[in-house]
């Protein structure tokens, strides 16, 4: 699901649409908020997974034994998701089920506790939150898409 992730945000930039491609980077900013505060928290709360401290449970996926709390891939899925949702108000029905099922298959496959899944969420929907609300006002986000949008008029520029 990450390779289909990464493959809708290189869609949505190249649509070459200011709105997505504002989308795209609040998404990347939202993603890397997310982390920082997953890494904060992980140096708070600290528990191996599962699959490492209970019995009977049924790996599905080959995991290396660390600290499982928040879990990563529920932060790049909700920190993204959410983002998403929020710019494509239209579209959330896609976007909040599909972080929510990545969220509930880390728990099927045994790799992470509710808890991990419910922290990481948090996390990452807080900083899609911030992210929205900062953006757009970001000069240097502005600045940076004016001018990558006139480099990449110069580039592919069509003779008439």
């Amino acid at each position: 699901m990450l390779y289909f992730l990464a493959l809708f945000l290189l869609i949505f930039w190249f649509t070459r649409i200011y709105h997505n491609r504002l989308m795209v980077i609040q998404a990347a900013l939202s993603f890397i908020l997310a982390e920082c505060f997953g890494k904060l928290v992980s140096t708070l709360h600290s528990n191996y997974q599962p699959f490492v401290e209970l019995k009977d449970v049924n790996l599905l996926i080959v995991k290396e034994v660390n600290n499982s709390f928040p879990s990563d891939h529920t932060i790049v899925f909700f920190s993204i998701c959410v983002s998403f949702a929020l710019m494509r108000k239209h579209q959330w029905y896609i976007w909040l089920p599909l972080a929510g099922l990545v969220g509930l298959s880390r728990i099927w496959v045994g790799v992470h506790y509710p808890a991990d899944v419910a922290v990481g969420a948090l996390l990452a929907t807080l900083a899609a939150l911030i992210m929205y609300r900062i953006t757009p006002h970001l000069r240097l986000v502005r600045l940076s898409l004016e001018k990558y949008s006139q480099f990449e008029n110069k580039v592919f520029r069509i003779n008439n």
